[in-house]
């Protein structure tokens, strides 16, 4: 119950107008790390528009889940050119520090890995994002230590 008075309490921010339907649903994922199944009723009974439109804004998008997320999401660049500067050893790498696979969420919930297919940071390559910091010339090596510096050890390399 207490739930759908939040749930309610976000969209009611946006009014009726449909055209924040996306505000409100990274609103939802920010607050409870995916966009739980009422959310979906809530958007479409206030802003007037159907639930698979909404649902299929939940889908298309990388950064809305319907699945629990973790406390950071972290994303590799498998775009060209970080694919061609070893992206997928440093995926490999952190799937095995963390006992986890792309698109999974680790036991405790600290952390989401997801494969990305470009950032736009190519001169960076290849790169790893975690939480909001941007971990550029990344190698299998320092993974470790940007898990253990949950990526703050520098903004950008």
């Amino acid at each position: 119950m207490k739930e759908l008075t939040e749930l309610r309490s976000i969209v009611d921010k946006y009014g009726e107008n449909p055209e924040y339907i996306l505000e409100a649903l990274h609103d939802i994922q920010s607050r409870y790390r995916h966009v739980p199944e009422p959310a979906l009723d809530i958007i479409a009974e206030r802003m007037k528009v159907k639930k698979s439109r909404v649902f299929s804004l939940v889908s298309f998008y990388k950064a809305l889940s319907f699945e629990p997320q973790g406390e950071k999401n972290i994303r590799v660049c498998m775009g060209t050119a970080c694919h061609l500067k070893g992206a997928s050893q440093v995926k490999e790498e952190i799937e095995a520090v963390l006992d986890v696979a792309a698109g999974e969420t680790t036991a405790d919930g600290r952390y989401s890995l997801h494969e990305v297919n470009c950032v736009g940071a190519c001169s960076m390559a290849p790169v790893v994002i975690i939480g909001d910091s941007y971990e550029g010339q990344a190698t299998r090596d320092r993974v470790r230590t940007l898990l253990d510096n949950d990526g703050s050890e520098e903004e950008s390399r």
